[in-house]
């Protein structure tokens, strides 16, 4: 009798430990679960969009998604562009037009991400390391102000700037964009580069400056590398903006200066959507996205989470 009631307690630990397991398990598979799911939702557009470049008419008006078993693929979007592999070996003027499209946006977004990434550095580290005072603003007003710069619609700059840019002779030319992307990224830039920068100690600038070093040599030999993953998801983060835009694309470029997303747009006319084009513009704007995206990933994760954690 005893050792029957002395294994109860025993028993009821084992069953308890076993019901917390139990719900341990349930509770993490559910999780995951639900991430799965939503990993789904999330990618599903992007799958639609790779299968619609291999879909003809009726297979985009019927709303099939899989294919070989709900249509037979076809390279109808990529031949529009002339990047099929049928078509990717002949003279082709569609081909030529999207490669002009395709690296106007890359000269247009790398250039204005890496021109922001300079000088939002440069405003961070000074708003971080010294005092200023304009008028009745010190510096959180600068920061601050600079970040409200984000509130503005575009849609109110669109007439001034379409009348300064006649007047400068920048209208339908890269050089405007990047200028134009660059003012437009810059206040976040500097927001993303000024809590980096006030998370790398203080007494670092000052031994570089006991050592002999200037404020310009500590900046670019001291401070800069410690603060390159910062650097590098305001670059990548300045970059998605400036590769997706296009009321300003639209608005102040005609012919030469177009971008990819401009040429997304046309897709559509009198006669309905070229479902088939637009997806393959799409996939193509896409893609290099995603390659600096993972090529980059780990800077990204350090920059995006440097300055959660401060001592």
């Amino acid at each position: 009798m005893a050792a029957e009631v002395s294994a109860s307690p025993l028993i009821s630990r084992e069953a308890g430990a076993a019901g917390r397991r139990t719900r341990w398990v349930l509770g993490r598979t559910a999780i995951y679960a639900l991430l799965v799911f939503w990993a789904c939702v999330s990618l599903f557009p992007v799958y639609w969009t790779i299968t619609t470049t291999m879909k003809v008419a009726k297979d985009v008006q019927l709303g099939h998604l899989i294919p070989y078993v709900d249509f037979e693929p076809s390279w109808l979007g990529w031949r529009s562009l002339g990047l099929s592999p049928d078509t990717i070996g002949t003279v082709s003027t569609v081909r030529d037009e999207f490669l002009k499209r395709f690296l106007n946006s890359v000269y247009t977004a790398g250039g204005a991400s890496l021109l922001a990434v300079l000088i939002g550095s440069l405003a961070a580290y000074g708003l971080s390391r010294f005092q200023y005072k304009f008028l009745w603003m010190k510096n959180q007003d600068l920061s601050f102000f600079f970040l409200s710069q984000l509130i503005l619609p575009p849609v109110v700059l669109a007439l001034p700037f379409l009348v300064l840019y006649r007047e400068l002779a920048l209208l339908d030319s890269v050089i405007g964009l990047i200028l134009l992307y660059t003012l437009t990224v810059l206040p976040i830039v500097i927001w993303i580069m000024k809590d980096q920068f006030d998370t790398i100690p203080i007494e670092l600038d000052e031994a570089a400056q006991v050592d002999g070093l200037g404020p310009w040599g500590t900046f670019f030999r001291i401070i800069v590398p410690m603060a390159l993953p910062g650097m590098v998801a305001a670059f990548i983060l300045a970059l998605i903006l400036c590769w997706n835009e296009y009321f300003f694309a639209a608005l102040l470029t005609s012919s030469e200066a177009n971008t990819l997303p401009v040429m997304v747009a046309s897709q559509t006319g009198s006669q309905g959507i070229n479902w088939w084009s637009m997806a393959a513009l799409s996939t193509a704007a896409i893609a290099p996205l995603v390659i600096v995206g993972v090529l980059l990933e780990r800077y990204i994760i350090k920059g995006l989470t440097a300055g959660s954690v401060k001592g």
